[in-house]
């Protein structure tokens, strides 16, 4: 599935496709008639104009006939921009260094145009409102005769006025028109020689716009989402037992406000698991207290009670004891902060050392090296035994073996016994706390035991399930990542 900031900007784009096409179908439209006139003129200019092979003296001819009545300045170039004929000025070839340079000149035209008019004024002030130099007074000074230049229209001056242009005034002359005729010939004016734009410029600026605004889109598309990932990476973190995971509140908007209320459900969370542990804790050891006494009188008082009923007491006794040591112990493995030994261990040793504790409990496997906690996993593998004996039929089987999970090297622990095993419904079903399997022999124990051996192996980054065999038994298999392997404790 994509990923959310993906979507936002494929729905970005989607819609500047959507405008630019919009806006050329209406050129399309709107917009042929004009262009067409472009080309129409361009047509009429080509058959009014001699050959292009045609020698100078009939283009200018040519030129100055049609140019008749003008005011402007029009230069006729070849294809490869080599002057054939003008009127007015000759123009040059119009690039951005000559127009650059164009610009300066008329700037400092205009200022000196400026200074001049503000010297005529002092001298008509200081005068008492006559001209100064050789004139008579009363004679306003003429400026030398020139050629007037062309004024920009209303359009023009509307246009300068919205972009803060203080000349409103300013003649056209440097604007450079250019139209290319069919035969390769060029024309530059200072007058406009078309209509609007060609439908190839309107495409590439609209073109170009798009990519603008999806450049630009991208990091304020991205700067929302990654808001979005640093969240849920919180709520993964929480979800996986780190109760003490809190996101950072960025701005004041929507995103900012769903991570406040994320920390403040986070620290509600926390401080009720909090509290039931410490609940379940200080009860677990609140029952050793009367625990110890029963055993006590029970020793006490062993003369009067008989061995049948003293036996029984006892078992329930220690049964008891049991479930508030595994109540305990479930209670520390859930707690995430609870620190965990890290210590090199072997397998083998280990799985030898609780296979002794049985008489009818079978060990056959290699040395396998891992790192946890020795007293986590003699636990674990002392309740696969102990839940083999209860409810399985002997012999019991453990066997060590090397084997790899995704490509990396586990250590795989494989318990079975001779019974008829657990069926597959009941697979996941074992694993959770006071659940029995409807194949159990009797109902001794917690019903913690498995929910413990699982809680140990995820908790050395390894796993616990229960695996159907080719003979048509079941056996739990735990796998545990070996000391070279890719994953840590």
């Amino acid at each position: 599935m994509p990923r959310l900031y993906f979507r936002f900007y494929a729905a970005l784009l989607a819609s500047l496709a959507l405008l630019t096409l919009a806006v050329v179908l209406l050129w399309q439209w709107a917009g042929a008639p004009t262009e067409l006139s472009d080309r129409t003129l361009g047509t009429l200019l080509r058959n009014a104009l001699p050959a292009a092979e045609a020698p100078p003296e009939q283009q200018q001819a040519a030129l100055e006939r049609l140019t008749r009545g003008l005011r402007a300045d029009i230069t006729l170039f070849s294809k490869d921009w080599q002057r054939l004929a003008y009127v007015g000025e000759p123009l040059e070839r119009p690039d951005r260094r000559m127009l650059r340079q164009q610009r300066m000149e008329m700037l400092e035209r205009m200022q000196e145009r400026r200074r001049s008019e503000g010297r005529l004024q002092g001298d008509g002030g200081g005068n008492g409102g006559a001209a100064g130099g050789d004139g008579a007074p009363g004679e306003s000074r003429a400026l030398p005769d020139a050629e007037p230049l062309p004024r920009a229209g209303p359009l023009d001056r509307a246009r300068r006025w919205a972009r803060g242009d203080e000349d409103l005034d300013r003649p056209l002359r440097l604007r450079r028109f250019q139209m290319r005729l069919d035969d390769g010939r060029h024309i530059i004016s200072n007058t406009p020689l078309r209509q609007m734009p060609s439908r190839m410029r309107l495409h590439t600026i609209l073109i170009g716009l798009a990519i603008i605004i999806a450049i630009a889109a991208y990091p304020v598309v991205r700067r929302v989402t990654r808001r979005l990932e640093h969240l849920q990476q919180g709520v993964e973190s929480l979800g996986a037992g780190n109760l003490s995971a809190r996101v950072e509140v960025k701005g004041s908007d929507e995103v900012a406000a769903l991570a406040a209320s994320f920390n403040r459900s986070a620290d509600q969370i926390e401080a009720l698991v909090g509290a039931h542990k410490t609940m379940l804790a200080n009860a677990s050891h609140e029952l050793r207290t009367p625990l110890a006494r029963i055993r006590l009188a029970l020793e006490l008082s062993k003369e009067q009670v008989d061995a049948k009923r003293r036996a029984g007491l006892e078992q329930d006794i220690a049964e008891l004891d049991q479930l508030i040591d595994e109540i305990l112990l479930a209670s520390r493995l859930d707690a995430v902060g609870e620190r965990t030994e890290n210590d090199e261990l072997d397998l083998l040793p280990l799985a030898a050392e609780e296979c002794a504790r049985y008489e009818e409990a079978d060990l056959d496997g290699e040395p396998l090296p891992v790192r946890g906690d020795a007293r986590l996993l003699r636990r674990m593998l002392r309740n696969l035994l102990e839940n083999a004996r209860r409810h399985g039929v002997p012999p019991t089987t453990v066997k060590l073996r090397r084997s790899s999970v995704d490509g990396v090297d586990v250590a795989e622990i494989v318990v079975r016994d001779a019974g008829p095993g657990i069926p597959k419904a009941e697979y996941d079903k074992v694993f959770e706390p006071f659940y029995r399997s409807s194949n159990a022999r009797d109902s001794v124990g917690s019903g913690l035991g498995l929910a413990l051996v699982r809680q140990i192996a995820r908790r050395h980054g390894g796993d616990a399930r229960c695996d159907h065999l080719h003979t048509g038994h079941s056996a739990f298999v735990i796998t545990l990542p070996l000391q070279n392997g890719s994953q840590s404790v």
